[in-house]
C-alpha cells in the first residue's frame, strides 16, 4: 500500500462554466467571462451577463495584473502539508475594479503584503488544474 500525501488545497468542482479559469494556467493564461454585447467581465463565471442580461459570454484572457483589495495572514494550517503563515487575499483585476478573485499572496513574506499593492498571476499545478496565485509585480 503506497502512502499519498494529502493535498495543499480543497480543489474545486469542475464544470462546463469554470472550466477554462481552472484550466488555462496550463498555458500562462488567466481567463475570466466576458460578455460580448456589453464588454463587461463576469466572474464567477456563468453563462450569463448580470450587468446586461446577454448570454453571449465567452471566456477571455485577461492581463493578470492586479491589486491587493483586502487580505489577511493565516497562522494556522488548516490541511496537512499547508505552510504558514500564509496571505489569503481579495485581489481586483486591472481590467475591471469590481471582478476580485480569492486567492493566496506568493512570492513574499507575509509582512510585505500590504492593501492596493500591484501583483501578477503566477500558477500552481494540483492535479489537472491549475491554481491562480498572486504575486509581488517586480519593479522594471
Amino acid at each position: 500500500m503506497s502512502h499519498q500525501s494529502a493535498p495543499r488545497r480543497v480543489l474545486p468542482l469542475i464544470d462546463g462554466d469554470n472550466r477554462t479559469f481552472w484550466t488555462g494556467g496550463e498555458h500562462g493564461r488567466l481567463t475570466i467571462y466576458r460578455c460580448g454585447e456589453c464588454g463587461y467581465y463576469v466572474h464567477p463565471p456563468v453563462p450569463f451577463c448580470p450587468k446586461c442580461e446577454s448570454r453571449k459570454v465567452a471566456p477571455e484572457p485577461v492581463s493578470g495584473r492586479a491589486r491587493v483589495f483586502s487580505f489577511t495572514v493565516n497562522h494556522k494550517a488548516w490541511l496537512p502539508g499547508l505552510e504558514e503563515p500564509y496571505v489569503l487575499a481579495l485581489v481586483t483585476l486591472a481590467e475591471q475594479d469590481d471582478v476580485r478573485l480569492v486567492t493566496n499572496i506568493v512570492g513574499c513574506p507575509p509582512d510585505g503584503v500590504t492593501f492596493d499593492m500591484e501583483v501578477e498571476v503566477v500558477f500552481e499545478p494540483a492535479e489537472d488544474l491549475w491554481v491562480p496565485l498572486f504575486r509581488p509585480v517586480k519593479a522594471p
